[in-house]
């Protein structure tokens, strides 16, 4: 079946069932990646480290959200 075949199908459905399909289609691009999960747990670590140490300043929540 061609994209353009399940896309003729899929024009058909009601409003509603083509929203769930396009979430479904979605939800199947959106796998976690483990290996960045890493770096960003191990990027994480560093400035948490850094900031304990004194060498990275915080900035309050209220300035960031201005």
């Amino acid at each position: 079946m061609s994209i353009n075949e399940v896309l003729e199908q899929a024009l058909e459905l009601k409003a509603n069932e083509r929203s769930k399909l396009i979430d479904e289609l979605l939800k199947s691009l959106d796998k976690p990646d483990e290996e960045i999960d890493q770096i960003w747990a191990e990027e994480a670590d560093k400035r948490l480290e850094s900031y304990r140490k004194g060498e990275l300043k915080a900035v309050p929540m209220e300035n960031i959200f201005k």
